[in-house]
């Protein structure tokens, strides 16, 4: 065997060391919200602080994504990677051992760090790897699946671990899999920076997009708390806006900007950015309500919620899959736009939940139709986000897109439960505030949450048609029939 086939081989080992990574990524952002009552109980924690152990996840991972994909890319994507590994096994560790709530939101902190630098320099090292067409989504295909599946794992998982060996497990299953991760990538992926001539690092930039996208995301996430109209919510996206308006400024007159904003010049690529940000703010609270509706209206344990996911997460396997195959088919622009159209139906049809309902009348089907819309949705608004992007800006171009989930995510969910929380109060308020009405009032909030969903996912099928270019789709089935012939003209 060459040393030529000897790589080949070798990158799709190399790739489930990578969706292992993605994993992780993805599992600490859902794992430990069965565990919220243990880990509140045993480490004392005030009610308004117990969301800051899902939050301060959140908040590190959606502000310095894009500082971690420009990282990669000018000082080595292995390193970079194996670096975020590290700190994620060693914040998870920490975080087990927490004794209070401020080291254990402070360990959360450095788990989302590690999570922001990991995430971009693996979907780049995944990008660099496969080249663009046919095999590249096939490489993205599994990519997704695993991201996808992640969040169903994570209620399973989480579930299992608190009611086992305890809450600590939750954190520490981690760490094993982040260093044996860490161990074997020196062996299987070969190490990769921006050859640009150009090597200077945009502090400036960094430090104002960061502290711009940070403050964007605590603003979101705590707007239910301190209200949207509230000074601090409004003086802290004030202070956003400016930061990231600064940002603008400074990466305009930079000689090395770390966003070179060229790069929104391809349109296909603004519009993927845009749909994932859609993507992210439909089906990251509808894992969030879909888990609450079953716990708190029909009543199942943390265990059943989890189980009750199992269906999900395998249609995203078999979705993610499918998608990798039509992409070379027809183009990313019709399979984006079906995904986006069965997570609006999805979700329009989850907003019939009811009080006296159960799992095959009221989650199976819209489960079901939701994890396919995910499938098609997700891989192919990756699939677009790095199409055609040059070898030295896959960093770049891969914290773009995560950073558009993330932050769609998080304002997503924080306007969705704005809009399920106060239906709830108009509910209970209608009928005297009798507790007796809370599963009803709840229900009924939790259906006009996913209705909220369903007008997301509905904007991201219409600005799929409005803004992914139909040449560029057409030119990615060209380009996959090319590389498929490839090997046979070799």
């Amino acid at each position: 065997m060459t040393d030529a086939q000897q790589y080949m081989d070798r990158r799709w080992i190399a790739l489930i060391l990578l969706c292992f990574a993605q994993f992780i990524v993805v599992l600490d952002a859902s794992i430990v919200n069965v565990a919220l009552p243990s880990i509140g109980e045993a480490l004392d924690f005030s009610q308004e602080n117990l969301a800051w152990v899902v939050n301060a996840y959140v908040l590190t991972f959606g502000g310095f994504l894009l500082l971690g994909g420009r990282l990669a890319d000018l000082l080595g994507r292995r390193r970079v990677f194996i670096s975020g590994l590290l700190l994620v096994a060693a914040a998870s560790l920490a975080a087990g051992f927490a004794a209070n709530e401020g080291q254990l939101i402070a360990a959360r902190a450095a788990q989302g760090l590690g999570a922001a630098i990991i995430s971009p320099s693996a979907l780049s090292i995944v990008t660099n790897a496969f080249s663009d067409g046919a095999e590249r989504n096939k490489a993205l295909g599994a990519w997704g699946a695993i991201s996808g599946a992640a969040g169903a794992a994570g209620v399973l998982l989480g579930g299992i671990l608190t009611d086992g060996p305890g809450w600590e497990w939750v954190l520490w299953i981690n760490v094993p899999v982040a260093l044996v991760v860490a161990a074997l990538a020196p062996r299987l992926i070969l190490e990769s920076r921006s050859e640009s001539a150009t090597r200077h690092f945009d502090t400036a930039g960094a430090v104002s997009v960061t502290a711009g996208l940070s403050l964007l995301v605590y603003a979101i996430v705590d707007a239910n708390d301190a209200g949207w109209g509230s000074t601090q919510t409004l003086g802290l996206l004030a202070l956003s806006a400016a930061l990231l308006a600064a940002f603008v400024a400074i990466e305009l007159r930079s000689r090395a900007p770390l966003v070179p904003f060229r790069i929104f010049r391809l349109r296909t690529l603004t519009g993927a950015n845009t749909v994932g940000l859609l993507v992210g703010g439909s089906l990251f609270s509808m894992f969030f309500f879909i888990t609450l509706y079953m716990q708190q209206v029909l009543g199942y344990s943390p265990i059943e919620a989890g189980l009750s996911y199992l269906p999900l997460a395998l249609m995203i396997f078999v979705a993610s899959g499918v998608a990798a195959q039509l992409v070379t088919r027809v183009g990313f622009k019709p399979v984006m736009a079906m995904g986006m159209a069965l997570i609006a139906a999805a979700l329009l049809w989850f907003s019939q939940v009811s009080v006296g309902g159960g799992f095959v009348s009221d989650i199976l089907g819209p489960s079901l139709l939701a994890a396919a819309g995910l499938g098609l949705a997700f891989v192919t608004t990756t699939i677009a986000a790095v199409s055609g992007i040059r070898e030295q800006e896959s960093g770049l171009a891969s914290g773009l897109i995560n950073t558009s989930q993330q932050i769609g995510g998080a304002l997503g969910l924080a306007v969705l439960a704005t809009i399920a929380n106060s239906r709830t109060d108009d509910v209970l308020a209608n009928a005297g505030g009798v507790r007796s009405e809370m599963t009803n009032a709840l229900n009924e909030g939790f259906q006009s949450a996913f209705l909220g969903g369903a007008g997301i996912a509905a904007l991201g099928f219409v600005l799929t048609l409005i803004l992914i270019r139909g040449r560029d789709s057409r030119a990615h089935i060209e380009l996959g029939a090319h590389t498929q012939e490839q090997p046979a003209n070799a």
